[in-house]
This record gives structure tokens, sequence and C-alpha cells, in this order.
């Protein structure tokens, strides 16, 4: 994504102070300085309201029940998934399905798309060394079942995605292209618009982890045409347990069900059954109601503060977290740079192990993580076994990127002290 693609309507600097309001954690003493974003975000105070506001006053199940209060959770639900074909430009409200998170709608199509006969032993599916394990696993096990093959394409020095070896890779024997939009580890944001042309050009469908882009910058299905895109509520202000998948209706009307159970049927005999229509077809069960509600109003809050607004603040807090971080002496920073990238910056100390980095500077009530960060393969493309990494989001400051860097410092002399 660059800046000429990016929508500039909803642009105004961010009122930072009066968004860290909304969230009751940063009124705490001394203030917690949140840089874990890009694994799940704070939930502000309107969509704990929302959810609230389910369970005390029209707490039932929905689809179902033709009683009041039902009939108003119903309502709800479906107006949420209306806020959320809004937030990424589905054509229809029906293509958006609700899931548990970007876990499960991956699996949905993995296993759902997959079982169709579009991925057999001669098949290819083409994924990339940036994929988090939840757009890598699914696709393993789905290889494995049908004898497919993996194939990647690979990052060059910069953690940029080398354009180079696409045309190579893309081939009549490509199925399947699936690709974060942001790598959560490296914060690149990968050129997605170029990559669906291309395998849309190779004849193959694109699956899009839009995990770390749709709360951080306008993200529109259409314009991209991508196949499916799978994001979650947890890391854009909303509630864990629910997630999105957005798919093309010819696909989703082809797929069989991913589970089998209540509401996701039109009618059961003793040995048959069929199925209801897309998006019903896949959200059997009851569903996670007051979850979705509050998603809802996770799309509302994101898009009042404005998209574009949230994109240039955290551009300009990477920048200057790149800025200072590269003045402290034995700091080694991953990935591209700040203007290639999302709100993302992982990095190493010196001979300090990055979960002693963690752990120090959670003394400080500064909240970063440490670890491989469900990208194995990545780590190991590396060449380290983790990183330490900020993340950033619309509450963050430039102070809180102080507090990091100056924690940092402290931490060297604590480890320092403790070798002699």
């Amino acid at each position: 994504m660059t800046q000429k693609t990016m929508h500039t309507s909803d642009f105004r600097p961010l009122d930072v102070q009066a968004i860290r309001e909304d969230f009751p954690i940063f009124a705490e003493t001394p203030p917690l300085a949140f840089l874990d974003s890009a694994a799940s975000t704070q939930t502000p105070r309107p969509v704990v309201d929302a959810m609230v506001a389910y369970y005390d006053t029209y707490r039932s199940n929905i689809h179902r029940g033709i009683y009041r209060i039902s009939e108003e959770a119903t309502d709800q639900y479906e107006k949420a998934r209306k806020k959320i074909a809004q937030l990424i430009n589905a054509p229809r409200t029906s293509q958006i399905v609700f899931t548990r998170n970007t876990t499960e709608a991956i699996n949905l199509v993995a296993y759902s798309w997959g079982s169709m006969n579009n991925i057999s032993q001669e098949d290819e599916i083409v994924l990339t060394d940036l994929e988090h394990h939840s757009n890598l696993v699914p696709w393993q096990m789905l290889a494995q079942r049908t004898g497919a093959t993996l194939r990647y394409l690979e990052i060059t020095g910069q953690g940029l995605l080398d354009f180079t070896q696409l045309n190579d890779i893309l081939s009549e024997k490509t199925k399947l292209v699936a690709i974060t939009h942001v790598s959560n580890v490296l914060g690149t944001i990968n050129p997605i618009q170029s990559v669906i042309d291309a395998a849309h050009a190779a004849d193959a469908k694109v699956l899009v982890d839009a995990a770390q882009s749709v709360p951080h910058f306008h993200v529109d299905v259409q314009q991209l045409n991508c196949d499916f895109l799978a994001f979650s509520g947890h890391k854009m202000c909303g509630p864990t347990g629910v997630g999105v998948l957005y798919g093309k209706m010819d696909l989703l009307e082809e797929m069989p069900p991913f589970l089998g159970g209540g509401s996701m049927i039109r009618s059961v005999e003793r040995d048959i059954s069929t199925y209801a229509d897309v998006p019903a077809k896949f959200e059997a069960g009851t569903p996670s109601i007051a979850e979705a509600i509050g998603l809802g109003t996770a799309a509302d809050y994101i898009t009042q503060a404005g998209l574009a607004s949230i994109h240039v603040h955290e551009q300009e807090l990477t920048k200057y977290a790149h800025d200072r971080l590269s003045n402290i002496e034995g700091i080694t920073i991953y990935g591209p740079a700040p203007h290639q990238k999302a709100g993302v910056i992982s990095f190493n100390m010196d001979e300090i192990h990055p979960h002693d980095v963690a752990g120090i500077l959670d003394t400080q009530n500064i909240a970063i993580r440490a670890g491989h960060h469900c990208a194995q393969p990545l780590m190991k493309k590396l060449d380290v076994i983790a990183t330490a990494r900020a993340s950033f989001y619309l509450y963050n400051t430039f102070e809180d990127v102080d507090r990091l860097c100056e924690g940092l410092l402290k931490t060297q002399k604590l480890m320092i002290r403790r070798e002699q």
C-alpha cells in the first residue's frame, strides 16, 4: 500500500489524548505503555458498553425467537455484519461470514474450498516467508491431505517480498496464493494488488490474511479483487472470539459447509440435509452474538477515528521509533524502512534474550511482545530464535516510544551489572 492508493477523505490529525480516555486501562498509575497491539488491541468503552447492553437488556438467541428481545438481538447481530461489509466495501452483506478469528476463517477456506476438488496432488499452493502460522499450517494440512505442493515467495534482505521470483513460481499448477497483507513480525506492507493481479493472470485464487491491515488502513475488497479475505476482531478494538471471512459470492455458494448443526440448515431428514444460504451455511450453532455486536461497534469506532488518520499516526510513530532505536548501541532492527511498513518494529539487543528484554520492561509498565510471534519459518530466515516487538495503534503516543527507549537503556545497564 502506498500513499497514492490510500484513502485520504477521512484524514485529520488524531486527538490521541481524547482517544485514550475511551480506554480505562490507560488510567493506571504509572500509565501503561501498551506496545503489543499487533497481538491484540485494547478495547474502548463504547465496545464494552455495546456488549453489556446485549447482556443486560436483550440477551437472547438470534434467528429463532419471534419475541421482542430475540428480534432485537438478531437485528443488532445483522447490523454488525452490515458494518463490517461497509468497512471493507464488500458488494453484499451476505458475503461476510462471522468466525471465531482469522485462524478459523482461513481453516474454513482450507477445508471447505480445498475439499471441493479445488486442490489435488498435481496442484501448487503459493505462500510467502512472511506468513503467520495461521496462514501456513492450514495449507500444510491441506497439502498433506491432498498431496499438493507448497511453494514460497521469499523475502529480500530488507524484509520485502522478492517479486523477481513471482513469475517463475506462478504456473498453470498454481491453484491458490495465500498471502499476508502486512507482516505481523516485520510490519512489511505487501503490494497486495500486484500479487492478486499476477495470481489471477495465472488463473489462481487469492486469500489475503488481513489481520494486520484492516484495523490500520483502508482495505477495499472490490478494488483489490481478492477471492477471500480474513481478519480478527481482537486486533481492531473489538472483543476476542469473533473474526471475519469475506469471500466472492460464487465461491462461497459452491463451498460445502464447514461445520454441521443448528442454524446452517434449510431442512433435515433422517438421512440427508439441505443447507441454508450464505452466510448462514457457515455459521453453525449459536454464534458469538455479543462479540459480533461488539465488533460492529469497533468498526464504528475506528471508522469514526478515520482509518487514514490511524495509518498516518502509526507511520509517524514508527519513523520516530526507528530513529530513536537506531541511536541505541547494540540494537538490530529487522525489516524494511519505516515508509514501507506498518506500525510494527521487531528488534534484538546484543547479548540479551528478547524474553529478558520484555520482562525487564514489564517492571516499568511497558508491554512489548517477545518470541517467535507465530512465525517460526521467518525467524529461521532471519537467523534468530526470537525477537522483541513493539507495535503501535491509534492510542499510542510519542511518549510511549520515549519510555520504550529509556527502558531499553535501563535494560542494557541492568544486564551488564548482572554479568559483572
